[in-house]
């Protein structure tokens, strides 16, 4: 699987240690093993992990900035651990409302010795953090509108949202808020991925 990583990082930009393709190797055997109980993701073969779950995940990473970051809806731990693994020097708060999910990220931090991640079992609506965040992440939120409205509570002054999309949909961005606007969208590559990626960044009107 190593070499299988490897492999597929050669094809991006991405600067990856020997120590993070340790981690996100062992984040993707993890996943495999709890899935089988837990059913933590409808993707079953490691392989297809690498590209489905890491790869579109860590492309996201010359992208961030910022020093703290929360992925809402972080289900299994995506976007958020495979990125707080290419990102040791920034926060991460994974936040999600399923107690099997939170306990599998806790293992996770615990096995391979993740220390930039906070685990937090609840719902978006319900989470106030003692601070901001500078950066709202999430993969697999319903629409923008959705991300944006349950999630309004969450970045800094001056924050603000990502949102991991497949094709980019005009229509949800017609539905945005009034106080909120699409500052930008960038079409990401994830080698061996069928289908369009974007990132979709939005942010408070001041």
């Amino acid at each position: 699987m190593k070499q299988r990583l490897a492999q597929l990082i050669a094809q991006t930009d991405l600067e990856v240690t020997e120590q993070q393709v340790e981690q996100l190797v062992g984040y993707v055997a993890l996943l495999h093993k709890w899935n089988k109980a837990y059913n933590l993701t409808s993707v079953r073969d490691p392989n297809e992990m690498l590209v489905k779950h890491i790869m579109d995940s860590i492309v996201v990473s010359t992208h961030l900035s910022g020093e703290r970051f929360i992925d809402v809806g972080t289900g299994p731990g995506l976007p958020g651990i495979p990125l707080a693994i290419m990102n040791p020097d920034k926060e991460f708060t994974l936040l999600d409302s399923l107690g099997k999910r939170i306990r599998f990220i806790r293992q996770v931090i615990h096995e391979l010795g993740i220390g930039n991640v906070t685990p937090v079992q609840s719902r978006v609506e319900e989470f106030q953090p003692e601070q901001g965040f500078d950066v709202v992440l999430s993969r697999a939120f319903a629409s923008l509108n959705d991300m944006v409205s349950w999630c309004h509570h969450l970045p800094t002054e001056g924050g603000c949202f990502m949102a991991l999309k497949g094709q980019f949909n005009q229509q949800e961005v017609a539905e945005l808020p009034e106080w909120c606007s699409v500052t930008e969208v960038k079409s990401l590559q994830v080698p061996e991925l069928d289908g369009e990626r974007h990132l979709v960044i939005l942010t408070a009107k001041g």
